[in-house]
């Protein structure tokens, strides 16, 4: 006989599948085309334009606050990063972004306080998420010396984010949880919402998160953890 998968299973397959796909297709940590700020040239914080090609990377000012930079390179031209140089280059720079971001993340451990007369509870069951932020992403700009004596271009990406995020999950429903109110075992529907807090370091990622869970089927009633606050570890936020 066939086992049929449950909608919860069915549910997060789907946010992992996606998630990954989004991973491979835009790492959130690589330094990619795009508007930064940077403190180049010593004038405090500006707008640029950042353009990767094969061998090296330009960052361009903008023209009047607008968003656009001109093809007259040797006007614009902030500065170039070589991939690699013969001098020394000892200054580290940095870009920034800010804005929103929109993503999935999963929630696989969650620890629950104590409870009617429960200690507190390390729990795995799979969790996957919508998520909403605002993020921050710093890139650095450095070279390293090789065995060679050349400098080798190398970057660096931090990342924050902090938002809200919402989905669903599975919980282990039996007499212990429900207060002997239910007495068989079977694995529940769970809607989470809550806070999350990511932390990136290049292509690393890991958050915390604060979350209430709410059962969904007719057992939501004597749920003891119907409504009550969690702590989770979030892993795999694509963080760009």
């Amino acid at each position: 006989m066939k086992k049929q998968l449950s909608f919860p299973t069915l549910f997060i397959a789907a946010i992992l599948l996606c998630s990954c796909g989004i991973i491979r297709k835009a790492p959130k940590y690589s330094f990619a085309d795009g508007y930064y700020y940077t403190d180049l040239g010593g004038y405090g914080q500006t707008k640029v334009y950042v353009e990767n090609s094969e061998d090296s990377i330009t960052a361009y000012s903008i023209e009047n606050g607008q968003k656009i930079f001109s093809t007259d390179t040797s006007r614009t031209a902030v500065r170039s990063f070589p991939q690699g140089s013969s001098k020394s280059i000892t200054n580290a720079v940095n870009f920034k972004q800010v804005g929103f971001d929109v993503d999935f993340l999963t929630i696989p451990f969650k620890v629950r306080p104590a409870r009617a007369g429960i200690p507190a509870q390390f729990t795995t069951d799979l969790n996957g998420a919508v998520y909403l932020g605002y993020r921050a992403d710093k890139y650095q700009l450095s070279y390293k010396q090789t065995p060679t004596n050349r400098y080798e271009k190398q970057t660096t990406h931090f990342g924050f984010s902090m938002g809200f995020f919402t989905g669903l999950g599975g919980t282990a429903m039996n007499e212990s949880v429900t207060d002997n109110q239910v007495t068989y075992q079977y694995n529940g529907i769970a809607w989470s919402k809550g806070l999350a807090g990511i932390f990136g370091i290049n292509n690393f990622t890991i958050g915390v998160t604060l979350g209430w869970d709410h059962l969904v089927d007719k057992n939501k009633s004597v749920w003891i953890y119907q409504g009550r606050p969690w702590l989770g570890l979030a892993f795999g936020l694509n963080l760009n």
